[in-house]
């Protein structure tokens, strides 16, 4: 059973560092590790939380945790970079990403959209511990997001999506018109 964050109603990830070390182990890491290490980004990310899959893995029969194809590391790295950026900037200090890269099959399963930013590993989704205001991130994303290119899209579960992807919001009919940084925009 995953944390639950009682404010909110989301569930975190029960997916930890033990069950990241039993599957690593049968899995090559440490290129794609080597690779964050090189570019001043690893650690940005629990390595854990930056390689889990779905959280709908054990429900699609899938792996709980996916290196990204090594033709996608740059967009992993504009990601991290945008993480950086917010955590740099006091917008996010704390967050635990419960998904990140998927398979094209696992996110159709999943429910993910057809052309999904997580299978091109550009995306997280993410909670935020209790007292976070996530209007901040809608701040940055009105002010910075399109400079970043970021993707910022709030679900029903409060589970937070940030990519970097293509300049846009969405909210619970995953539509733009839902989003609560639309309505920050459009309110008097």
């Amino acid at each position: 059973m995953g944390l639950w964050l009682a404010t909110l109603g989301v569930y975190a990830d029960e997916r930890d560092v033990r069950m990241f070390a039993l599957w690593a182990g049968d899995h090559e890491t440490r290129v794609f590790r080597d690779m964050l290490v090189e570019a001043r980004l690893y650690g940005r990310v629990p390595i854990h939380e930056l390689l889990r899959s779905a959280s709908d893995w054990r429900l699609c029969a899938a792996e709980p945790f996916a290196v990204p194809p090594v033709g996608q590391w740059p967009a992993v790295r504009s990601t991290l970079q945008l993480l950086k950026a917010l955590g740099d900037q006091h917008v996010l200090r704390s967050y635990e990403v419960v998904s990140a890269y998927r398979n094209p099959t696992l996110n159709t399963c999943a429910g993910g959209a057809v052309d999904s930013a997580h299978t091109r590993s550009f995306a997280v989704d993410l909670v935020l511990p209790l007292g976070t205001d996530p209007a901040s991130l809608c701040r940055f994303w009105q002010t910075q997001g399109a400079a970043w290119n970021m993707g910022l899209g709030r679900y029903p579960t409060g589970r937070i999506h940030i990519d970097t992807a293509g300049y846009r919001t969405w909210g619970g009919d995953v539509s733009s018109g839902s989003s609560y940084c639309q309505r920050l925009v459009t309110a008097p």
